[in-house]
């Protein structure tokens, strides 16, 4: 996944606008505006860096003439101590883009991380991590992209680009023949026939009726080790499979072993920590 320079841009306009309002009177105040300094943003734990984009725009957008040394790229693995940017020009701007830069880069970084970890723990299995649509509004693109620097697969971007036949769709169709999930998919394939079709299951029948629709993957959700593999099982060439709910460090790998092709993690964007990242100068 990749995102366009332009709404990045657009982003952090919008964040500097919001942080400096009609100036950043501390700054203005007590900093010369022919002062100059060189700053360095520091890694204060080991991370998977994301967002140095958004960071490098937050400076250069207050002066596009300062000077930006990049020392790693998005994606890569770094320990605590490491520089990821130099920046070297009016003191004024660096001070002015120094939140905006961190809360990006602290943020998304926090995400790719979490990503990593999850993705390490499934190492040597055949499932895959995904991430889901719980992700902070406006900034669902952003946390996507740092899934994918963080090693995971990017799930549907919103309710338009795949069909996921859920549990309340499920409920109001409860009278439809031969059985919901049937009509449910028959319905998907004749209004979107290009995009895939995948259905939630919370029991063994579920997960039947989902094979015997030709549904594309059946996500098997909330479903105890016993139950996924049993599901596995049954779907093992006939349909894909995606384990979802309540996932944590602790319990991926064990999912991962039943078999299952996905596993989504919420938390990966909904409950992420920042890293702890420092500008210093």
């Amino acid at each position: 996944m990749t995102l366009q320079p332009q709404e990045i841009a657009t982003a952090v306009r919008q964040a500097l606008e919001e942080d400096n309002g009609t100036g950043d009177v501390t700054t203005l105040s007590m900093i010369p505006r022919e002062s100059s300094s060189i700053a360095r943003m520091v890694a204060r734990e080991p991370m998977v860096v994301a967002g140095l984009a958004f960071a490098i725009e937050s400076f250069r957008a207050l002066e596009p003439l300062i000077k930006l040394s990049l020392n790693t790229a998005d994606g890569e693995t770094i320990a605590a101590g490491h520089v990821l940017l130099t920046i070297e020009g009016q003191t004024r701007a660096i001070l002015g883009g120094e939140r905006v830069a961190l809360n990006y880069i602290q943020r998304l970084s926090g995400i790719a991380t979490a990503t990593g970890q999850f993705v390490r723990a499934v190492h040597g299995t055949h499932a895959q991590i995904l991430d889901t649509r719980k992700t902070t509004p406006g900034w669902r693109r952003f946390e996507k992209y740092a899934v994918f620097c963080g090693g995971g697969i990017n799930h549907r971007m919103g309710l338009y680009d795949r069909v996921l036949i859920k549990d309340n769709h499920l409920a109001s169709l409860a009278d439809a023949l031969p059985n919901p999930i049937t009509a449910a998919v028959n319905r998907a394939r004749c209004a979107y026939p290009d995009l895939l079709v995948e259905v939630e299951a919370d029991n063994l029948e579920q997960v039947l009726q989902a094979i015997e629709s030709k549904a594309d993957i059946v996500l098997l959700d909330n479903m105890s080790l016993e139950m996924l593999t049993k599901a596995v099982s049954l779907s093992k060439g006939r349909v894909l499979t995606e384990a979802s709910g309540g996932v944590s460090l602790s319990t991926v790998r064990a999912i991962s072993e039943t078999g299952v092709d996905y596993i989504s993690v919420g938390a990966i964007t909904h409950s992420v920590r920042a890293v702890d990242i420092g500008l210093d100068f």
